[in-house]
C-alpha cells in the first residue's frame, strides 16, 4: 500500500534532515528548461540537508528522475532508465529511487505499477519537501516495513509558497541561468497536458524574484533566462493593489512582466536578460516598450504560432486567429524594429488538411521566424484532442514534417544572411566543443556565433563581425579585443 504524504512542512533553509549514513543524491532531469531549475532547487534543498552531489549513479544513496510528459517518447524513456536501475537496487537495496515531475503528477501510482522497484513519486508542486520523504523512507525501512509499506505517493495539488531562501546554498547554474517567474498555465490548449501537470497560474512577487537574481548574479551568473509557461502573462493572478500602494503597468495596476523587465535592467552585474516561453494574447504595448527600454533585454522573443491555419487555431483553442498574430507582431516590431521571432509549430494535428499546412508554411515565411521548432502531433492521454480521433497517419505526419523543416530553414537561413558583414555584440559562452581554438556565444538575437578566441573571454560581451551564415548559426571574426564592460 503507498503512502500518501500531503502535510505541510516549512521551505526555510534551515532544514535539516534526520542524520543518515547515506548522503549523496545524482538528479537526471528529462524536459524543459523549468525542469532544470526545478532539479537546482531540488539540489540545493539537499545540500542543506548535508548531502553531497554526485555526478554519477554509482556513487549515489539517492537517485530521481525529474520528468517530461509533454511528448509520449520523454515518458518512455524515464521508464527504460528506471528499468536499468532494477539489478541495482537488487544489489544495493538501501538505494532510495524517485520519480518526480510531470510524469510523477499525470500517472501517479502508475510508475509504482511499472517500476516496482521506485519508492518515491512526487508531483510537481510537492519536490521541495523531498529530503523529507527520503527520511520517511527511510525510517521505514528501518522499522521492517517491506518495500510496497515504504512507498511513497505525493501528487498533493495545494500552492505551495515557492519563496524557497537559496541565500545559504551555492549558486551552481553557470553563466546562463534559469529565473522561474512563474508556474503553471491557466490555458487551455487542446493538445497540451501541461496545466494538468504543473497547475493553473502562480505569479511570484517582485521582490522575490530580484532576491534570487542577486544570488544568481552573486554566484557567477551574467545572463538570466525568465521562465514560464506563458511568461508574458506574468502578474495577471495577483491582486490588484489596494487603495494607496503603488500602481504596476498590468490590468488593474495588477505587477506584469514590463515591470519585472524594467527591475532587473537595474541589476548590477546583470549583462543579458531572456525570456522563455511567450504566448501572443498577452503581447502589450507596454511590454513592448519595455523592451526597447531596456537594453539588457535580448532582441529575440520564442512567440510560438503554432499553426498557420485559423481553422486549426480555433480546435487547438490558442485564443487567436492569424490576423490577430500579425498584429501581435505588428506591437513588436513598432516598438522593437530589429526582433527576431521564433515559433513552435505542430504538424498533423486532428483534422489537419493539405491546405492547413499550406498555410502553416505561407505564415513562416511571411513573418520571417528566425527559429523555428518543428512537432508532429503526439496525442497526450488527459488531454481534450485526445478525445477525438488522431486521423492523420503516421507516413502524413512526417513528410509534413520534413516540409516545413525545409521551410523553417529556408526562413533562418534568410534572417542569419542580413547580419554577414555586420558588427554584432556577442556575449561569450563556452569554449567550442568541436574545436578548442573558437569560442562560441550569442548575439543580441540569440543567434549562435563561433569565432576565433580564447577562454578568457568566456563571460565577456565583445564585438564580432559575422562572416559566415547558416540557417541556425553565424561564424565571424573578434573586432575588438579588450573585452567591453557589462
Amino acid at each position: 500500500m503507498s503512502i500518501t504524504r500531503t502535510q505541510s512542512i516549512s521551505l526555510g533553509a534551515d532544514h535539516k534532515a534526520s542524520e543518515s549514513t547515506t548522503k549523496s543524491l545524482h538528479i537526471v532531469t528529462f524536459g524543459c528548461q523549468m525542469n532544470k531549475y526545478d532539479s537546482l532547487l531540488v539540489e540545493g534543498r539537499f545540500r542543506g540537508s548535508g548531502y553531497q552531489i554526485t555526478e554519477s549513479m554509482e556513487d549515489a544513496d539517492v537517485i530521481l528522475f525529474n520528468t517530461c510528459s509533454v511528448r509520449d517518447h520523454a515518458e518512455e524513456r524515464t521508464l527504460s532508465w528506471l528499468g536499468e536501475l532494477k539489478r541495482e537496487k537488487e544489489t544495493r537495496p538501501n538505494l532510495v529511487i524517485g520519480v518526480m515531475g510531470c510524469m510523477a503528477q499525470r500517472r501517479e501510482d502508475d510508475v509504482f505499477r511499472r517500476a516496482g522497484h521506485v519508492d518515491i513519486v512526487c508531483g510537481t508542486r510537492r519536490f521541495p519537501y523531498l529530503p523529507e520523504m527520503v527520511d520517511d523512507v527511510r525510517r521505514l525501512r528501518e522499522e521492517g516495513a517491506s518495500l510496497k509499506e515504504t512507498r511513497i505517493l505525493d501528487v498533493a495539488e495545494d500552492r505551495p509558497d515557492w519563496r524557497i531562501d537559496r541565500s545559504n546554498e551555492p549558486y551552481t547554474g553557470g553563466l546562463v541561468g534559469y529565473l522561474a517567474v512563474m508556474r503553471g498555465c491557466d490555458l487551455n490548449c487542446t493538445y497540451c497536458i501541461v496545466p494538468t501537470t504543473r497547475g493553473r497560474v502562480q505569479s511570484r512577487p517582485i521582490d522575490q524574484l530580484l532576491e534570487e537574481a542577486r544570488w544568481m548574479i552573486a554566484g557567477g551568473a551574467k545572463v538570466l533566462t525568465l521562465l514560464g509557461q506563458t511568461v508574458n502573462s506574468y502578474g495577471e493572478d495577483m491582486s490588484p493593489p489596494a487603495e494607496g500602494e503603488p500602481k504596476y503597468s498590468g490590468r488593474k495596476g495588477r505587477p506584469a512582466l514590463a515591470d519585472l523587465l524594467y527591475a532587473m535592467q537595474e541589476l548590477e552585474g546583470l549583462a543579458r536578460i531572456r525570456m522563455i516561453t511567450l504566448h501572443p494574447s498577452y503581447v502589450t504595448e507596454s511590454f513592448a516598450k519595455a523592451i526597447a527600454d531596456c537594453d539588457k533585454v535580448d532582441r529575440f522573443l520564442p512567440l510560438p504560432v503554432q499553426s498557420g491555419s485559423d481553422k486549426v487555431l480555433r480546435e487547438m483553442k490558442r485564443g487567436y486567429n492569424t490576423e490577430i498574430f500579425r498584429k501581435k507582431v505588428e506591437i513588436l516590431r513598432n516598438a522593437v524594429p530589429d526582433i527576431e521571432l521564433g515559433s513552435d509549430w505542430i504538424v498533423g494535428f486532428p483534422g489537419e488538411s493539405d491546405e492547413d499546412l499550406d498555410a502553416s508554411e505561407a505564415l513562416l515565411a511571411e513573418i520571417g521566424f528566425s527559429q523555428n521548432y518543428v512537432f508532429k502531433y503526439d496525442p497526450r492521454p488527459g488531454t481534450v484532442s485526445d478525445l477525438g480521433e488522431d486521423d492523420v497517419t503516421d507516413p502524413k505526419k512526417k513528410e509534413r514534417n520534413q516540409r516545413l523543416l525545409r521551410a523553417s530553414e529556408q526562413a533562418g537561413l534568410k534572417r542569419t544572411e542580413t547580419y554577414i558583414g555586420r558588427e554584432v555584440l556577442v556575449f561569450v559562452e563556452k569554449q567550442s566543443d568541436r574545436n578548442p581554438e573558437l569560442v562560441v556565444g550569442r548575439t543580441t538575437h540569440c543567434f549562435s556565433i563561433s569565432f576565433k578566441g580564447s577562454g578568457d573571454l568566456i563571460g565577456q560581451s565583445v564585438r564580432v563581425r559575422v562572416m559566415q551564415a547558416s540557417p541556425y548559426n553565424l561564424s565571424g571574426e573578434l573586432v575588438v579585443e579588450t573585452p567591453s564592460a557589462n
